[in-house]
């Protein structure tokens, strides 16, 4: 990303009235430098230090480029461990990270506009006629549509941009007459075929000599893309038709993005990752500002900076406002469901997120861009490199390091924007890492795991494209350009677009062809056109008084927001008041949550409660907060107790003619068979007990006997329902909700807690079904009779010699093949003891659902045992507030929940192929969100 240059934006003006403020900002910013740096104490780094780093830089791109040429070329990339060049179908398949390669000498073209950033023109008019010449793009050859548009389709461009000013100059390119632009046409041309979709979403791949369609293609199969795969075209695309005065490529890529704008979540204003090229349907409903999302934002923002056109700016503001209320945690960024807003959709964050604090320097939203920043870099000093994946207490989730340039991106914005020598020595550290862990004799190899700092063979070609070239801007002085850096914007590879393309062969009507824009509060345009005196309140040190909060909070692992009294230090608005922040000791928390409508009761047992009166709310506004408040507060105790609670286990249907195809998520046991220990599970047919409660002796004993029993919850404890099925004989069993209409996708599972005494003689396994997943059990049941299940920790293989067996019966069976895994361990719920239905004990909050967690002691916590420095839950649910699960949800969706479950129940002879149906959507977003891939 860059700061552009083009004027028309007078400080003080904000929202879609105006167009084009980045020279402004980029003046503010370096006005900023200048204050900054001169500041008494601020530490500032020498010119002779910033030229001495600069070189290091220069040595580096020098040891890494030359290793490539000699060894690599003309091959995509180097491998530095072996020193010889990756080509495509010579070496194992790395799966989808090899759909970038394309035998068209990637890392060279990668590359080209680097070499003139970094002042080696002669190099780059060499590897201009060296791709002229020897790069072939009508390869038998399937590539990712994303990756060659953004390295390969984007190089090309990049070196044709800086190609016409070199040759503007008079020194250099003289000869050029426009051939890189001619070979961008061509592949532009071979990824059209790509967008042949109703929807106008892009294929993710295309074969570049036979395309998508044509028999010999070996592609066109696929349904689903991500959103950055299909959201990240618009630069690349309008720039190649600006150039060439051929606009159907940006009237390609504007469809494609219109069609996304479409498709997003209506009451979050939130995308999700995957989407149905086809349909339109969201295939992983979660939504975040990392992998899968990332460059869609960031395209929405440039393509306004780029394109002039205002559609853009409001989609990326209405997006951007959604992120900050709810993706942001500061310093977290974590993903959540785009139906579900409150709820985070996993417990981790991936490194592709470090771009996020750069684009909110060119947004003008500086503090939180800190705050990030900060928190990342403290990860990088604890393990030399920011990991694939880190756990929201730091810990490495996914150890490999592919030496990516987004954290080097948003440092050298942050130093541009602030000025601040601080992120001079960031960089620094960043060179010295790179320089003492992975470089190698042939190049830079990336860590495959940066706790032990084993290396992996490769060095991909975004290396040399944007690592080097941030680096090197980040300690070069203007005189040390050759150019104006400020009159290009960079795509998410880092290559240059000159701005003037903004009014050059403009064929696509600026029309803003958007139905409908959220009405935002006028707080979220406050930072878009910036001035150092609103950025910098007269304080030098401004940068430095967001970090300090900050600097240890990777080494105590308890990542907390900055406080509402240091939120007050800086101007704009105040953010609501989080969940993780609350102190029941905080009078300036209890005012707020009395302004949200919360009130606090202190039960006998001196525990507290929380309750909300959304009426007693200040304003609507401050109703929602409270609202979000209160979910918040149920998510975060349920997270704190998940040490003690077990994972989700697995019920699947695995007779005919299901095979193994259905896998209903269940709540687990504390008490009998521990599934995780026993791999095989527990397989049976189900049979339905009498009475039907099991809380008395069974009197169907040979009905239950070697089988699995089904039973309805209520009238008594679980475990005394397991003991009555087991003593008949039973095999395991099955207990189904009996409130009409629960779901595990709408409620927190929970598990069955023993009944307080010493449970160590049952030894059969027992799970919780919600209703409506029991019920497909028993439909299936009236339906097929004999029906067969497997118990178990996760789902197994389907049963392919019973499918083999009964082939010809389930060709005539109009059942969908429907895969379902079990939902993270985040999903669960406190554990549930009692049958509040039968007389047992009621809990201490009274009436409350006994399936939501302020059924259990989950959700209330003593105020005389809660840390005062510690934020914490202090107590949430009550029978009169929004905190149930099923309550939470806007009331539009509860009715229409309540409709299909009367329509659905009331019928008796349904037929499963409408169970199944009403599943497919969940249970396919489920799958494909539990393999959480880059």
């Amino acid at each position: 990303m860059a700061l552009s240059g083009a004027p028309g934006c007078r400080a003080g003006e904000r929202g879609p009235r105006w167009r084009r403020p980045w020279k402004l900002l980029a003046l503010g910013l370096l006005s900023a430098s200048s204050v900054l740096a001169a500041a008494p104490g601020a530490g500032a780094m020498s010119r002779e230090e910033k030229r001495r780093l600069g070189n290091q830089v220069l040595e580096m791109f020098d040891h890494a480029y030359s290793n490539y040429m000699e060894h690599a070329y003309p091959a995509d990339e180097l491998m530095p461990l072996t020193c010889r060049g990756r080509v495509r179908g010579q070496e194992p398949s790395r799966g989808d990270v090899d759909d970038a390669l394309g035998k068209f000498s990637l890392t060279l073209i990668d590359t080209l506009d680097t070499l003139v950033v970094l002042n080696k023109t002669k190099e780059f008019e060499e590897a201009v006629k060296k791709v002229i010449k020897d790069v072939n793009l009508d390869n038998d050859i399937v590539v990712s549509v994303f990756e060659t548009n953004i390295r390969v389709l984007g190089g090309l461009l990049g070196g044709h941009s800086v190609a016409i000013m070199l040759k503007e100059k008079g020194e250099y390119m003289q000869w050029y007459n426009g051939e890189l632009l001619h070979m961008a046409k061509e592949l532009g041309y071979k990824l059209l075929p790509a967008f042949n979709t109703t929807s106008g979403l892009p294929f993710p791949r295309v074969n570049l000599k036979f395309g998508v369609r044509h028999p010999e293609a070996r592609t066109g199969t696929e349904t689903d893309t991500c959103t950055a795969c299909a959201g990240t075209l618009i630069l690349e695309f309008a720039a190649l038709s600006r150039f060439t005065g051929t606009s159907i490529f940006e009237e390609y890529a504007r469809k494609a993005l219109d069609f996304i704008w479409e498709k997003r979540q209506r009451s979050s204003n939130l995308v999700g990752v995957t989407i149905n090229i086809h349909t339109g349907d969201w295939v992983r409903k979660d939504s975040g500002v990392g992998a899968g999302i990332d460059s869609y934002y960031e395209y929405l923002l440039k393509a306004y900076v780029l394109l002039g056109d205002d559609s853009f700016l409001e989609r990326f503001n209405t997006h951007y406002d959604a992120i900050m209320r709810y993706i942001s945690q500061p310093p977290l960024l974590l993903d959540v469901h785009i139906h579900k807003p409150m709820l985070n959709a996993r417990t981790w964050m991936d490194s592709l997120l470090a771009f996020f604090p750069g684009l909110q320097v060119l947004k003008g939203d500086i503090r939180p861009a800190i705050e990030t920043h900060e928190m990342l870099y403290q990860v990088i000093k604890k393990h030399n490199f920011l990991p694939e994946a880190f756990t929201t207490d730091f810990r490495v989730h996914w150890a490999q390091h592919p030496l990516r340039p987004e954290f080097a991106e948003s440092t050298y914005f942050l130093y541009k924007a602030t000025g601040d020598p601080y992120y001079l020595e960031v960089g620094k550290t960043l060179i010295e890492n790179l320089n003492k862990y992975a470089r190698v004799p042939c190049g830079f190899a990336a860590m495959k795991d940066v706790r032990t700092g084993s290396h992996e063979d490769r060095m991909d070609s975004f290396f040399l494209a944007e690592m080097f070239k941030y680096l090197y801007l980040l300690f070069a002085d203007k005189e040390d350009m050759i150019f104006d850096i400020e009159d290009y914007i960079f795509t998410t590879e880092a290559h240059l677009l000159p701005l003037w393309l903004s009014t050059t062969n403009q064929t696509i009507s600026k029309k803003n062809t958007s139905t409908e824009y959220t009405e935002l509060d006028d707080s979220n345009f406050d930072w878009t056109c910036p001035n150092t005196q609103i950025l910098f309140p007269n304080d030098p040190l401004f940068a430095q008084s967001i970090r300090e909060p900050l600097k240890n909070v990777v080494d105590k692992s308890c990542p907390r927001g900055i406080s509402r009294a240091e939120e007050s230090l800086g101007s704009g608005p105040k953010p609501p008041l989080r969940a993780r922040d609350f102190m029941a000791s905080n009078p300036e928390h209890l005012e707020i949550l009395k302004k949200m409508g919360v009130s606090l009761i202190h039960l006998k047992d001196g525990r507290v409660q929380l309750v909300q009166h959304a009426v007693q709310a200040a304003s609507s506004l401050d109703a929602e907060d409270g609202l979000r408040f209160m979910q918040e507060m149920i998510e975060l105790s349920n997270q704190q107790q998940k040490e003690q609670q077990l994972p989700p286990r697995a019920v699947q249907i695995v007779s005919h003619p299901f095979f193994g195809r259905v896998v209903l998520t269940a709540g687990p046991a504390q008490f009998g068979m521990d599934l995780s220990k026993h791999k095989a599970g527990t397989r049976g047919f189900v049979a339905t007990i009498k009475p039907y409660n099991g809380c008395s002796e069974i009197t169907n004993p040979e009905a239950v006997k070697e089988k699995i029993a089904l039973m309805q919850r209520g009238q008594c404890m679980f475990a005394e329902k397991a003991r009555n099925i087991q003593k008949a004989g039973a095999i395991g069993g099955i207990v189904i909700d009996d409130n009409e209409g629960s779901s595990s996708d709408t409620a927190p599972l929970f598990q069955m807690a023993g009944d307080g005494k010493n449970t160590d003689d049952i030894t059969i396994p027992m799970l919780f079904l919600f209703n409506k997943e029991g019920n497909i059990i028993l439909d299936a049941i009236r339906e097929y009779e004999a029906v067969e299940v497997l118990l178990s920790d996760k789902a197994k293989d389907r049963d392919l010699e019973m499918e083999n067996m009964d082939q010809k019966s389930s060709e005539n069976d109009s059942h969908k093949p429907i895969y379902e895994e079990a939902p993270s361990e985040s999903q669960d719920a406190g554990a549930v003891s009692e049958e509040p239905k039968g007389g047992g004990e009621s809990s201490a909050v009274g009436d409350a659902d006994p399936l939501s967690p302020s059924s259990a002691d989950s959700a209330s916590v003593s105020v005389a045992d809660q840390d005062p420095h510690t934020p914490g839950p202090a107590g949430a649910g009550a029978p009169e507030t929004a905190c149930t699960p099923g309550e939470s949800q806007p009331q539009e969706q509860n009715t229409q929940t309540e409709a299909n479950s009367k329509a659905h129940w009331d019928s008796e002879v349904q037929p499963m192929e409408s169970i199944l149906a009403d599943w497919n959507e969940d249970i396919e977003a489920f799958e494909m969100m539990e393999k959480d891939e880059l």
